[in-house]
């Protein structure tokens, strides 16, 4: 057996132990160093690749990032900065037929400006948001759905951690990757309101609606959101204007976080203690399958695979058109089966050199930047896409009383949304780019 079927035989073998439930950084770690091992027949190869690994891995400069907007996101929960974005909304929004879920999707889109998690952002914006759409009589499937793919913006509007890991993957700038993020973001909340209008319309029983609240109201409540507007100011601003880099600027940002949260009250030693540990175990996660990943692609690159595909691809005279929509189509595919995270960094160091042997008219910074955006936007539908859809198993968990299959039914609605805004962006590149410099 040549390297090369090697290495192609690895892919259903991973594909296999994830469907044995095995962790996705335990099986690429255990496809990596198998393989390896096949290849190279020497262990020593494959122990001085664990010393030198997983140092680089875990002291990475630029993966430093992860933790701390990680911390940041929990920090912000603990202030009451995601209770104060989702009242604010509904003070503009809820009297619309429809606007107590607008809200909760605004209030995601505004969370996400903090807090770089999908994960993260569902989950706390589940428990301010979910009561508050069953008082106003919203239906079950409609509200998990909302919520489900709001969380989605958390790593879609800047800061992102997907966003970080591509950008470490391709060695390209990470304020660019933000800067040419923003716009798609804000698309993907409007998309989601316009599919929440349209869901309402369809199904008048499923919303409610609140009375309309004078504008002296209003206009009080959108006091109380200026802690997030500071901080996504300070760090987002700070970041783009060259004060600091993306690693001092999230640093900067979990300060101010921690210390609004401890002015407001939300923060103690034994809530500090547990959103330190809740970091901790996030981040072990993340980079466990990080350095898992990292041996996967090592042992891919021994079998030469990226390269061989890249060349296949090629040969067959492809237009670059047809290969980015098969690319796609493939990463849709496998958001049915497989999170974010890992998708990215099982799929880049082989799609990524395809991407860059075609022409699409652009520079090769601005190729892998626009690249980098459609694929966190197809990751993204991953995460609202059944059966595996992580976010929907989330917002699910929150709400026992709704059937699952009510909120598979719903969120259908906002994947076709999610499919028409990949498909706008694929065809005008300069949404994503018009922000670069």
């Amino acid at each position: 057996m040549t390297n090369i079927e090697i290495g192609l035989l690895s892919f259903p073998v991973l594909l296999a132990m994830i469907f044995l439930r095995a962790p996705i950084g335990l099986a690429m770690l255990v496809c990596g160093v198998g393989g390896m091992w096949i290849v190279t027949g020497s262990p020593n190869i494959i122990l001085s690749k664990f010393k030198t690994e997983t140092f680089t891995t875990f002291s990475s400069y630029s993966l430093s990032i992860i933790p701390i907007f990680l911390l940041m996101g929990h920090l912000a929960g603990l202030g009451g900065m995601s209770r104060a974005l989702f009242k604010a909304a509904e003070a503009w929004l809820g009297h619309r037929k429809g606007g107590t879920a607008m809200a909760a999707v605004g209030a995601c889109a505004g969370f996400g400006s903090i807090c770089g998690s999908s994960l993260a952002t569902a989950a706390t914006m589940a428990q301010v948001a979910l009561p508050e759409l069953k008082r106003a009589g919203y239906s079950g499937g409609l509200s998990t759905a909302a919520l489900a793919a709001g969380g989605t913006l958390g790593i879609l509007i800047p800061p992102s951690v997907v966003l970080v890991i591509y950008a470490t993957l391709t060695e390209q700038n990470i304020a660019k990757m933000f800067l040419a993020a923003f716009i798609p973001g804000i698309l993907a909340a409007v998309g989601y309101m316009l599919v929440i209008n349209l869901y309402v319309r369809l199904h008048p029983g499923a919303a409610g609606s609140r009375p309309r609240l004078p504008y002296g109201a209003r206009f009080r409540a959108l006091r109380d959101v200026w802690p997030v507007l500071a901080i996504f100011t300070v760090v987002v601003g700070g970041i783009y204007t060259g004060i600091f880099n993306p690693t001092e600027g999230a640093s900067v940002g979990a300060l101010g976080t921690g210390l609004l949260a401890w002015a407001s009250g939300g923060l103690d030693w034994p809530r500090l203690r547990a959103a330190l540990m809740a970091t901790a175990s996030g981040t072990a996660m993340i980079f466990f399958i990080v350095l898992g990943a990292s041996f996967f692609n090592a042992f891919l690159a021994l079998t030469q695979v990226p390269q061989t595909i890249s060349a296949w691809v090629v040969a067959q005279g492809f237009g670059p058109w047809v290969v980015l929509a098969i690319i796609l189509a493939i990463y849709l595919i496998l958001g049915c089966l497989m999170d974010s995270l890992s998708m990215i960094l099982l799929t880049i160091p082989i799609f990524f050199p395809v991407m860059q042997s075609l022409d699409f008219g652009l520079s090769p910074e601005h190729m892998a930047i626009w690249f980098g955006v459609l694929v966190l936007i197809v990751v993204e539908v991953g995460l609202i896409t059944p059966p595996v859809g992580l976010n929907l198993f989330i917002i699910n968990a929150m709400d026992r009383e709704t059937p699952i299959r009510e909120t598979y039914g719903a969120v259908m609605y906002f994947v076709a949304s999610d499919l028409m805004r990949v498909i706008l962006l694929a065809a005008v590149p300069g949404i994503s780019l018009f922000l670069l410099p």
